[in-house]
């Protein structure tokens, strides 16, 4: 059912979230510590026993030069640079099976989809390890580190997300000149931070995306994940003020006060995971050109198939 405001509302509709006054130092600052670090881009072929796509095993340096592990997959003996998707995963998911995620090389792109550090058990294997201490937190990510925006867990996820648009640039089947990136959810998220963050992706497709408007989300919604941050502060009564701060830091709202690229953002007017209104709150705030993919009668899953049918259009057009 309808749980959130009306659609007239929501297309007006604006978050009371405030930007930090030194946000974008800290973007700038944590970006630039991540960069002095050598992107270092390694790229093994894997035998899948598939004929169309050629899948390599890639790493690079991402936060504080940790080696972050994805999928690159490309249309099989592909010879020339090809137009790239950088993709970013679900929460709770990990970059999967090699034999997954078939859908962009096939469609003729080249596909780098970045694994999540620390998670990928829930729903899809994952590979790479989050090495950092943090304080108490409640099971799950969207608590940990919060009690300050150096050690939250977001800021090296984020940065790791940015970074893979500079692995999949250095790579020789990717045209560094025509990058989308893309997600889903908490990937639909890492989409809206990368497009906010970088002046040189070519467009950004987001489809119900999480972790924006964290002031209305953790006090409208009792759905996971962002009921960790309503238990976290359930408990630690104290730290209210300081962990909406921290959230201001991530908050998509904030993240793409500076995008510029082409979007495509999908909302599901159903959904109790990613509210309406949170993910509106994101659109509204998009000073660049966005189209909006309204689903009426969905909840998390958004628009499923029929988005990528969509995105397949808004891709060509935006890359060729």
């Amino acid at each position: 059912m309808l749980t959130d405001l009306p659609l007239d509302q929501l297309i007006t509709y604006r978050s009371s979230q405030t930007r930090p006054d030194d946000f974008v130092e800290f973007w700038d600052t944590t970006l630039a510590a991540a960069r002095q670090h050598d992107i270092d881009v390694s790229a093994e072929l894997v035998q899948t026993g598939l004929t169309t796509i050629d899948t390599y095993d890639v790493s690079f340096a991402g936060y504080g030069g940790e080696r972050i592990r994805a999928w690159l997959r490309v249309p099989a003996g592909a010879s020339q640079p090809l137009p790239t998707i950088v993709e970013y995963i679900g929460y709770g998911g990990g970059r999967g099976h090699v034999l997954e995620n078939l859908t962009w090389a096939s469609a003729g792109y080249a596909h780098l989809y970045m694994d999540t550090r620390g998670q990928g058990s829930k729903w899809s294997v994952g590979h790479t390890p989050d090495s950092a201490a943090s304080g108490p937190q409640i099971p799950g990510f969207v608590t940990r580190g919060i009690e300050d925006p150096s050690t939250y867990y977001y800021r090296r996820l984020y940065t790791d997300a940015v970074r893979a648009v500079d692995a999949a640039r250095a790579l020789p089947q990717v045209d560094a000149e025509r990058i989308a990136v893309h997600g889903r959810s908490q990937g639909g998220a890492l989409t809206l931070a990368v497009a906010g963050l970088r002046n040189d992706v070519r467009a950004a497709l987001a489809f119900v995306p999480f972790l924006s408007d964290f002031p209305r989300a953790t006090r409208i919604t009792d759905a996971q994940p962002y009921r960790e941050v309503a238990d976290y502060l359930a408990t630690h009564r104290e730290n209210v003020a300081k962990a909406h701060r921290t959230l201001s830091y991530f908050d998509g709202v904030n993240m793409v006060s500076r995008a510029s690229a082409p979007a495509l953002i999908s909302v599901a007017l159903m959904d109790p995971v990613c509210p309406p209104s949170t993910v509106y709150a994101a659109i509204n705030a998009y000073p660049g050109p966005c189209e909006v993919l309204t689903w009426d009668y969905n909840g998390h899953e958004g628009g499923g198939p029929v988005d990528q049918e969509r995105a397949l259009t808004f891709l060509k057009a935006q890359l060729g």
